[in-house]
């Protein structure tokens, strides 16, 4: 029984999604001789925390029943009070925690004041699944840095446009409504300067029929060669914009884009190019904890190379475009050696219709996320 209540409470937590962060998504199931009597989530950032939106459905009365959660309890003062202390009050009994706190200053501490009242905790139930679901919260808690997930769309022969530049569309309508709910789950979505000039992209998030979260678009521009007129300038003042570009960049057109409500962040160069690592800190800094790749074939090769990617999403469809001269979704340099390629470890399949999506971790970059952190 601990483990499907376990998955309910995942599952309540995942509706969250796009509207917690910086928050954790977490989901809370309350259950008394084999019956569930209350479930909750958190569902917003500064509103109720699971724990409490289950147990204020109950009146704070709970006396010997148990709690499933998926996070730790939290401990101390944020924008609510601690959940430890409702859960005490209620007299629940028993409390299943899927994952702790990843937070090293409280980590555990939850767990130690619940048990110093008499509650019975039991953990690591489904906590790999805990732990992947909240994989962006883990990484940005942990390191201050956003988890980047890159994404990526090709034909069964690897092209992602053809050798006229033609790309539209690659994917068929249920991979790219996938892609859309992706986009309104992280914070921002990245693209190089060259999609911007050939492709002049909204990079937003279109949902029929759903209220979505808008990301931050983040443009990485060297020598801030972007259209004034592009679309994701002309409508910076709806949707957060920023350009990364170098101090190698025109400072007149920093006026301009700053002028149309872009935020300009100047770097200093790394051989003429902006450095991804250091982008990855100052958007960490701006509170962005995910960002999703959508970049042409250099950005993507050079995020690669710098380290910064921490997951990776391709679509596979089932077409072949051919051409020496079509476009491939990893370019840059490349490496010379097999041996030497970046490995994608805890790989997952899924089919879209006749697209298929396969995803997995940078090989070492889930360690710190999945393992140890």
């Amino acid at each position: 029984m601990d483990n499907s209540y376990m998955h309910r409470a995942l599952e309540l937590a995942r509706l969250g999604w796009g509207k917690t962060r910086p928050n954790p998504l977490v989901g809370a199931v309350i259950a008394r001789d084999g019956k569930v009597i209350a479930e909750g989530y958190h569902h917003f950032f500064g509103g109720p925390h699971a724990e409490v939106d289950a147990l204020q459905k109950l009146d704070f009365k709970a006396e010997g029943a148990t709690l499933y959660v998926n996070l730790e309890p939290c401990s101390h003062h944020g924008k609510t009070p601690p959940c430890v202390d409702s859960i005490i009050r209620s007299k629940i009994s028993r409390v299943v925690v899927a994952t702790t706190d990843p937070n090293p200053q409280v980590a555990g501490r939850g767990i130690g004041i619940l048990k110093q009242h008499g509650i019975e905790v039991v953990t690591g139930v489904l906590e790999k699944e805990a732990i992947e679901l909240n994989e962006i919260f883990i990484k940005y808690i942990t390191t201050g840095l956003p988890f980047c997930l890159i994404k990526t769309a090709m034909t069964l022969d690897g092209k992602i446009a053809t050798g006229t530049g033609d790309s539209k569309w690659i994917t068929n309508e249920e991979s790219r409504a996938y892609v859309h709910s992706l986009r309104d789950r992280m914070s921002g979505i990245m693209v190089g300067s060259t999609t911007v000039i050939k492709d002049d992209p909204q990079l937003n998030t279109r949902i029929p029929g759903k209220e979505v979260s808008q990301p931050t678009r983040i443009i990485v521009d060297s020598s801030c060669k972007i259209p004034i007129n592009s679309k994701v300038v002309e409508t910076a003042r709806q949707q957060p914009t920023i350009v990364a570009t170098t101090d190698l960049s025109d400072i007149e057109k920093h006026k301009e884009l700053i002028e149309k409500g872009v935020n300009v962040l100047v770097l200093p160069s790394e051989n003429g190019r902006v450095p991804l690592k250091q982008l990855m800190v100052e958007l960490g800094r701006l509170q962005i904890d995910s960002v999703l790749l959508e970049g042409g074939g250099t950005l993507n090769y050079s995020a690669l190379e710098a380290g910064i990617v921490d997951k990776v999403l391709s679509f596979i469809a089932p077409k072949i475009i051919g051409g020496k001269d079509a476009i491939t979704p990893i370019e840059g340099e490349g490496k010379s050696l097999v041996r030497d390629a970046f490995e994608i470890s805890r790989i997952k399949i899924t089919s879209f219709k006749e697209d298929v999506l396969i995803e997995g971790y940078i090989e070492g970059k889930d360690l710190n996320v999945h393992r140890n952190y």
